[in-house]
């Protein structure tokens, strides 16, 4: 039977179902299919503690494996700092067999109302506290979690109190380490965001496309005042007191760009966690946000990951090549360039599982 107009919500936004099919009429059948075949997005304001979330929720997954669950930088929402990402072609063999939620950070989503003069805005502990209730909401009791920059310290927090509902992290430019030595204005934070958080000092010396609409974005969002508070919440954070008696009971792949701000940072934390669960992926030609510049590695690495925590054992691994470095924690390594080395599906044969990945990575092809 035919049926009524109907939205439906996909990645790239929404879709009238009869313009998609140009007028005309399917059965209940076919639509079904169609819906089973679509990542369906889904938008929740969640309610904690500490304010008002605003979670969005790709795909329905499957209920035996955990969420992927993302959290945002200084200066960004999920949608510019994750949709490059996850909107990457090849990471929908991922997206398909996994539920997708991404929080924004109290405040941040596109076309938040800015807080008024005086608001206390939460502290990074308290940040960290709000993710407990997403879980709670949808009913999730493991995550793997994928933070960037003040999303990757949040993420890293939560899953230091909460050991039990984190299966994996992925942390993109983390700096564990309190800093508090910066005091800008707010008309100043969207030059601080882009100098200091998102963009290498090639990035900024050359004034990249991606640097400019990332200004030109910042500076006019009507939540800017938001955004200042998000950026002294994150420059006021506390040491995570991360060391190898005190560090994360799952494992860990972190991610930084080759000469990226963060690069420091991303390598003194990885010489205190442990080497036998943590992977150390710095990125040639990544910049500051290697989510955006180079989906292409960032998923093949990410695949490779979820591989090894026993998930999509059979997943084809063909474009990410690694170069031999040498690890102060393992003497194990990969070598070369795409057209002289074992790629990751070629090291680890027939689906199998990989080797523990206590090794730094250096990504140059």
């Amino acid at each position: 039977r035919t049926l009524p107009p109907c939205v439906i919500t996909l990645h790239s936004g929404f879709l009238r179902l009869p313009d998609l099919l140009d007028g005309s009429q399917i059965t209940e059948r076919i639509f079904i299919t169609f819906l089973s075949s679509c990542a369906v997005m889904q938008e929740h304001t969640v309610e904690t503690a500490h304010g008002v979330l605003h979670v969005t929720v790709h795909g329905t997954g499957n209920a035996r494996r955990p969420a992927i669950l993302t959290f945002h930088d200084v200066g960004l929402e999920s949608k510019s700092c994750f949709s490059t990402l996850f909107k990457f072609e090849e990471m929908q063999e991922i997206v398909k067999n996994f539920t997708v939620v991404h929080i924004d950070a109290l405040g941040q989503e596109d076309g938040a109302a800015a807080y008024p003069a005086g608001y206390q805005y939460p502290s990074m502990d308290q940040l960290a506290e709000t993710v407990p209730t997403v879980l709670q909401y949808f009913n999730f009791r493991t995550i793997i979690g994928v933070g960037v920059g003040a999303g990757a310290y949040i993420l890293a927090k939560f899953a230091m109190c909460n050991p039990e509902a984190v299966e994996g992290l992925v942390l993109i430019n983390i700096d564990a380490e309190a800093r508090g030595w910066m005091d800008w204005a707010a008309h100043k934070v969207h030059l601080v965001i882009c100098s200091v958080l998102i963009c290498s000092s090639e990035e900024m010396s050359a004034g990249t496309e991606l640097l400019q609409s990332h200004r030109e974005r910042i500076s006019k969002a009507s939540h800017l005042p938001n955004m200042e508070l998000f950026w002294k919440s994150y420059n006021n954070r506390r040491d995570l007191n991360i060391d190898r008696s005190n560090t994360f009971k799952c494992p860990v792949m972190l991610v930084v760009g080759d000469q990226a701000p963060h690069e420091d940072a991303a390598v003194e934390c990885n010489s205190k966690l442990d080497p036998t669960t943590t992977s150390f992926l710095k990125m040639a030609d990544a910049g500051g946000m290697p989510q955006l510049t180079q989906p292409s590695k960032l998923t093949e690495a990410f695949k490779y990951f979820i591989q090894g925590m026993g998930y999509m054992a059979s997943s084809c691994m063909t474009r990410l090549s690694r170069s031999r470095t040498t690890s102060l924690s393992s003497s194990y390594s990969m070598e070369g360039s795409r057209s002289r080395s074992r790629t990751l599906s070629q090291s680890s044969q027939g689906g199998q599982m990989p080797p523990s990945p206590s090794h730094t990575m250096e990504v140059s092809c």
